[in-house]
């Protein structure tokens, strides 16, 4: 006859064994980030100052976007859209604006006109014009954050 007591361990089960590891793993995995951060510093102070200024200079943060707005002919304008939107006082309309080599003037001139737009909708806005093989220009509202200012954020200029 099987007695009870085999059936009723006492001491720790393997839950709390697996619960110990995984506290150790992760202290492992915390003691480690600061040998990374200080590597990746390193290789940073090695590299160019140049490029080291930029690196700090400004980093956007941009996220992935909750709504996209594309011009067309015949569609809503960007302020017909954007009143369509949920309001929310944390969301950015960042105006991506790529060219090919040449037609940066033209590019600039499309960007600063839906970047005026967004303005008068009272969001706040981001510009960003990036050379590339075809033309391209949309908006984007998402959460997004600058980490730092760039040297001539929030300066227009022709």
């Amino acid at each position: 006859m099987i007695r009870e007591a085999e059936y009723n361990r006492t001491g720790p089960g393997w839950q709390l064994i697996l619960a110990d590891l995984a506290l150790i793993l992760f202290l492992l995995t915390l003691s480690a980030l600061p040998a990374a951060e200080a590597e990746a510093e390193r290789k940073l102070a090695d590299g160019d100052a140049r490029e080291k200024d930029l690196h700090h200079a400004y980093s956007p943060e941009i996220a992935n976007a909750q709504a996209l707005f594309r011009p067309v002919a015949g569609g809503p304008s960007l302020a017909e859209w954007l009143a369509a939107q949920p309001r929310d006082p944390r969301a950015t309309l960042t105006v991506f604006a790529r060219y090919v080599p040449g037609d940066e003037a033209a590019a600039w001139d499309a960007a600063s006109a839906l970047a005026e737009d967004g303005l008068a909708s009272g969001v706040a806005v981001r510009t960003i014009i990036t050379a590339g093989k075809r033309g391209e220009l949309y908006a984007s509202l998402a959460y997004d954050e600058i980490v730092a200012q760039a040297p001539d954020a929030g300066r227009w200029s022709s």
